[in-house]
């Protein structure tokens, strides 16, 4: 049976609201910072370029103690919900707080293992700092749960043009590699209060959030296993610069993150997309388990359609792309490009099958892929960086993310079903539209 989606509904006009402007923002943000990172990179030079990018990796290895998990979980309960609005946010606020005081022990123990030199660990410290504001983002789910992304954009638009204004000033002044690592901090920090000026005007009142430990319990109970797979999938994501850097060195960090980022800058794609349809795939679930699975077969489509359709040209014309935008002192960084951008396909359909992970409970399954990635990512990476350098660790994460967003799901009897939709999509034989 076919359910024909009916595009003059009203949750059908504010689904598609909701995603244009997490779409329109996404794509605004993507080529200002895109330009703006450009003429960052160009300024500071491959090696400084890789310090500033290592110093953000080192410290995304970790930033999974301050999330906590609870990106999905609060979106799901405030759904479920939305009278318990003012315990949730209250109660998730002081949790993130509190695990960014774990994230900055974790990196305390953590340093003395590293090659780093001071100026290294004071950026590392600068953009350490800069995490505790991320408990605001707690305004960020509700307005996810009550599809009203447009005032987050709202918050996102003013940091864009503040961060990117800075940067523009420092590179004028020829500022010194430490301020580039302020403008972290001060993206946080904007971000925060765009937020919370949203929250108050359209919303309700801040001082009426309050924390109740059976709501904490709860909130953690169901979180611990994101805890543990966010940890891995920073692994997966970042540990490769960081790798790089203690084998081959800060130059070659620089390279290989021009060519991640303008790779990486197609991630939102999935993400504003998932999180916007995210509320619709629930409640589809509680009418019909055929048009829940019908609209996750769907999903999984597009991802594909999208991946691919931005992996084929880049591949062709990374040489081109990073010559002009970055220059040769980069080229090196064109390799990379050209077989990263495929981890793309996997990614897309990896945060696709995490929402149907999250609407499932399958939260210790989410755990043991993310893991098995993130192991694959630390071995391919010892196999390949010291036989292809650079190159071999893009080849280490493109075949991690093939690992935990594809074969993983074939192992347990849960989750087969997902792959094999995730396979149709990927022969491109999914359902009839």
């Amino acid at each position: 049976m076919r359910t024909a989606i009916d595009i003059r509904s009203p949750g059908f006009k504010r689904y598609f609201s909701n995603t244009s402007w997490l779409m329109g923002h996404r794509v605004l943000s993507m080529v200002v910072a895109l330009f703006v990172g450009v003429y960052v990179a160009r300024y500071l030079g491959p090696e400084r370029f890789g310090l500033l990018s290592y110093a953000g990796s080192f410290v995304g290895l970790f930033t999974a103690l301050a999330t906590l998990g609870l990106d999905g979980i609060m979106v799901r309960e405030l759904v479920k919900s939305p009278e318990r609005k003012d315990e949730l946010l209250g109660t998730a606020f002081w949790l993130k707080a509190g695990g960014a005081i774990l994230m900055w022990i974790g990196i305390a123990a953590a340093i003395p293992f590293t090659h780093n030199d001071t100026q290294t660990n004071i950026l590392v410290a600068i953009i350490a700092f800069a995490v505790i504001f991320q408990a605001f983002n707690v305004i960020d789910f509700n307005y996810q749960a009550e599809v009203k992304s447009r005032y987050v954009v709202y918050a996102q638009l003013v940091q864009l043009v503040a961060s990117s204004i800075t940067k523009l000033i420092f590179v004028w002044i020829a500022a010194p590699l430490v301020w580039f690592a302020c403008v972290f901090l001060l993206d946080a920090v904007v971000h925060a209060v765009g937020l919370t000026a949203m929250y108050l005007k359209n919303t309700g009142k801040i001082w009426y959030w309050k924390w109740r430990w059976e709501t904490a319990k709860e909130l953690l109970r169901d979180s611990w296993p994101l805890i543990l797979s966010g940890m891995v999938v920073s692994i997966y994501m970042k540990i490769d610069q960081v790798m790089i850097k203690e084998m081959l060195g800060a130059e070659e960090v620089g390279h290989y993150a021009a060519a991640v980022r303008l790779s990486e800058a197609w991630y939102f794609v999935p993400m504003a997309i998932t999180s916007s349809v995210f509320p619709a795939i629930i409640n589809a679930k509680k009418q019909s388990k055929e048009l829940y699975y019908q609209r996750l077969q769907k999903l999984y489509d597009l991802m594909v359609w999208l991946a691919v359709a931005i992996a084929l040209p880049t591949t062709f014309l990374a040489p081109w792309v990073i010559r002009v935008l970055y220059g040769d002192a980069f080229l090196p960084a064109a390799g990379v490009l050209s077989i990263h951008i495929w981890a793309g396909v996997f990614v897309f359909l990896g945060v696709a099958s995490g929402k149907w992970f999250i609407t499932e409970n399958f939260m210790k399954l989410s755990f043991y892929r993310t893991f098995l990635g993130a192991i694959g990512n630390v071995v391919f990476n010892l196999i390949f960086i010291p036989i292809l350098h650079i190159k071999g660790a893009a080849i280490g994460t493109l075949l991690a993310n093939l690992l935990a967003a594809y074969f993983f799901d074939v192992i347990n009897l849960k989750t087969r079903k997902t792959f094999l939709m995730k396979t149709k999509s990927l022969c491109f034989i999914g359902v009839k539209k």
